[in-house]
């Protein structure tokens, strides 16, 4: 792992203009592990993703001699020391806004360096939290990702072709020391808060507020979000007791209406209960005895502010 304060550097320089080839090598040279990824694009060209992600010169420079204009792609979370808070703008999404409103509950203070990405976003990067797992995630709907444990991010002097023209991703900010340390489960729930249910549910609670609410949220979930939501969810349901036939019918319409299909929720609820209780084999029973024609029943009727334009002056 190297320092936040040489992975800064390295990134500064790399900023710079030169060949991605000179930039790969150097990034590695100072302990930064890089793979390739397709040239103007994030898909890694290797075998195993940023699983390959390497230090060794040697490997670099022959990854690079035979696609000299690849990008060059750097694991987040324990194997880089850096985790990123992507910020994200398309179309009606804009990313700072939530970059923003996170910054002012003080819960994205003091990152190591902001990088501009070519679609108009940023990427923040903070030192990553020694002996914690930091997952990846995403909030679609606030526009931020997070790049941690499980994920990558493409870094300077990587391009991508916009409308034509070539926008490369550049180093903006450098920020003096080392970054404070980023509560990536609080900021999640910041961004995307989950809905409470209380414990124990009873029965009329079970066909109440509670149950709504998760299936709400559900429904709400955006692509990217939807399993991921109705795993959490459909966990909570098993946790209190509720069988897993009612889980479907509480969530089953909620999850088709964020887009997902039968096959899908039947398999995230089975797996939800399966690992809220794995060592009862009878508590997916009944999902898995639903035939296709037979689990169509359930899915039926009933800081201040931060942008592109200030991001200097942070």
């Amino acid at each position: 792992m190297v320092f936040p304060d040489v992975f800064a550097r390295a990134l500064t320089r790399a900023s710079d203009p030169q060949s991605l080839p000179a930039a790969a090598e150097e990034l590695a040279r100072v302990g930064v592990p890089v793979f390739p990824c397709i040239p103007g694009g994030k898909r890694p060209l290797t075998e195993h993703g940023f699983h390959d992600a390497t230090t060794d010169a040697d490997r670099v420079a022959a990854w690079w001699g035979r696609s000299p204009g690849a990008n060059i792609g750097v694991p987040t979370g324990a194997p880089s020391g850096m985790v990123v808070v992507d910020v994200d703008v398309h179309g009606p999404v804009d990313g700072f806004r939530g970059f923003s409103r996170a910054h002012r509950a003080d819960l994205l203070d003091r990152w190591q360096l902001l990088v501009s990405t070519p679609s108009g976003g940023m990427h923040a990067y903070y030192q990553s939290t020694p002996g914690q797992v930091q997952r990846s995630w995403q909030a679609a709907r606030a526009g931020i990702d997070f790049r941690g444990d499980g994920g990558y991010i493409v870094v300077p002097p990587s391009r991508m072709s916009i409308a034509g023209d070539v926008v490369c991703y550049r180093v903006r900010r450098v920020e003096a020391g080392t970054s404070s340390l980023l509560d990536s489960d609080r900021l999640r729930d910041f961004l995307d808060p989950r809905p409470t249910v209380r414990e124990p549910m009873n029965t009329a609670q079970r066909q109440g507020a509670d149950v709504s609410r998760l299936a709400r949220w559900v429904a709400g979930r955006a692509q990217g979000e939807r399993n991921r939501s109705l795993f959490w969810a459909a966990c909570r349901l098993a946790e209190n007791g509720l069988p897993t036939s009612d889980a479907l019918d509480a969530l089953g319409t909620a999850a088709s209406d964020a887009g997902l299909s039968e096959r899908e929720i039947i398999a995230t609820i089975r797996s939800a209960y399966r690992a809220a209780h794995p060592d009862r084999d009878a508590a997916s029973a009944s999902v898995r005895a639903l035939a296709p024609s037979e689990a169509g029943i359930w899915f039926a009727g009933d800081p201040a502010a931060v942008g592109p334009s200030n991001m200097r002056r942070l």
